[in-house]
């Protein structure tokens, strides 16, 4: 019989973050999103940044549920129906503050870089890049009621 769900790790270089039995998860990979079930094949990718969400088996009397993080940078592994992330950051969803990421937004789209300078441009197109990313991951963590 098949396995119905997987181990997942998040690690960044601060911490090991998570490790525990999910049923799904969708990444931001570096060229758009994707999703991981149990017993998928192995695959390596290279991590963007954006919305990573996971989703827990029912355990006892407990339901499972979803979990969201905002996450950049890093790799993600699946091997051994393990799947393991290792990110540069990873912030749960609630611990994010829409006001914050609304004012990170606003920061970053009121730097200006010389358009003559690739290299700045480039920087600043992804510092607001991310600054939406995060935005939309505290928004949605509010539209979902704030729970996990």
């Amino acid at each position: 019989m098949a396995q119905k769900n997987f181990e997942c790790r998040l690690i960044t270089p601060e911490a090991k973050v998570f490790d525990q039995a999910a049923t799904a998860a969708v990444l931001p990979a570096w060229d758009g999103s994707m999703g991981i079930l149990p017993n998928r094949a192995p695959i390596v990718a290279k991590l963007g940044a954006g919305e990573m969400r996971l989703d827990f088996p029912d355990q006892g009397d407990s339901k499972g549920g979803s979990r969201s993080f905002y996450v950049e940078g890093g790799f993600i592994r699946m091997a051994g129906n393990t799947l393991t992330i290792l990110a540069t950051k990873a912030i749960p969803a609630e611990k994010m503050s829409e006001s914050t990421a609304q004012a990170e937004l606003a920061e970053a789209e009121a730097r200006r870089a010389d358009p003559s300078d690739q290299a700045a441009v480039a920087k600043v197109r992804l510092e607001r890049e991310r600054a939406r990313h995060k935005l939309r991951v505290a928004r949605g963590f509010r539209n979902r009621g704030g729970g996990i």
